[in-house]
């Protein structure tokens, strides 16, 4: 299997017998990656997706994302336009950031398929939990990339994987539709490819600059 995000080659990793999925290492930008034949289908992810009770106005789930909304609002001032890519069923950030008076458009594949705001130039990008869903990260960062604005952000949540974690106790492993992990010299690898100044990483949070 060649790796989906650098299409370098991979060696088998980790077989998950509960669900008899197997994972794969890349040798080159170090992401871990389900095999493609264990991918779920659309309708699978819909109905895992759909599971997830997102209340916009839930504090808890306020609070799970008020770090990337602060990231944001330190960067950004409310003149600046956003999206939140990959909204899916609830769209808290959107929500949160409205209510400061800042402008941001959805997007979500299957709960929000707009694509024309897909052709707009963006301040900032924020993205949470959804990286880890990419069939095609390669693509789906390319695309991000090129809908930013000079000076622009690209704001992303995930499980950072590490060597230091047991995959094979790893909560984050479990969920069928997290179909590849990236590594701390994954997302350098991806800010030397897609052409990012500067990349941070602050716990589950992660940042590109242009």
């Amino acid at each position: 299997m060649q790796c989906t995000l650098c299409s370098s080659e991979t060696k088998p990793f980790y077989h998950y017998e509960n669900e008899d999925r197997q994972y794969h290492r890349c040798t080159n930008c170090r992401a871990v990656l389900m095999d493609t034949d264990d991918y779920p289908t659309p309708e699978e992810e819909i109905f895992r997706y759909e599971s997830h009770d997102n209340d916009v106005e839930d504090p808890r789930y306020q609070e799970f994302v008020s770090p990337l909304v602060e990231k944001i609002m330190e960067r950004f001032t409310p003149d600046s336009l956003g999206l939140d890519f990959g909204s899916g069923t609830g769209p808290v950030i959107t929500k949160m950031l409205t209510d400061q008076g800042y402008s941001i458009n959805t997007f979500d594949p299957f709960f929000d398929n707009n694509p024309d705001v897909l052709e707009l130039d963006y301040d900032y990008i924020v993205s949470c939990e959804v990286m880890e869903h990419f069939h095609h990260p390669h693509r789906e960062f390319t695309k991000l990339r090129s809908m930013l604005n000079p000076d622009g952000a690209l704001f992303l949540k995930t499980d950072i994987y590490t060597d230091d974690i047991d995959f094979h106790s790893w909560y984050y492993k479990s969920d069928e539709t997290h179909v590849i992990f990236y590594h701390p010299d994954t997302l350098n690898w991806m800010k030397s490819e897609f052409g990012f100044s500067q990349l941070d990483i602050d716990g589950r949070h992660i940042t590109f600059l242009i």
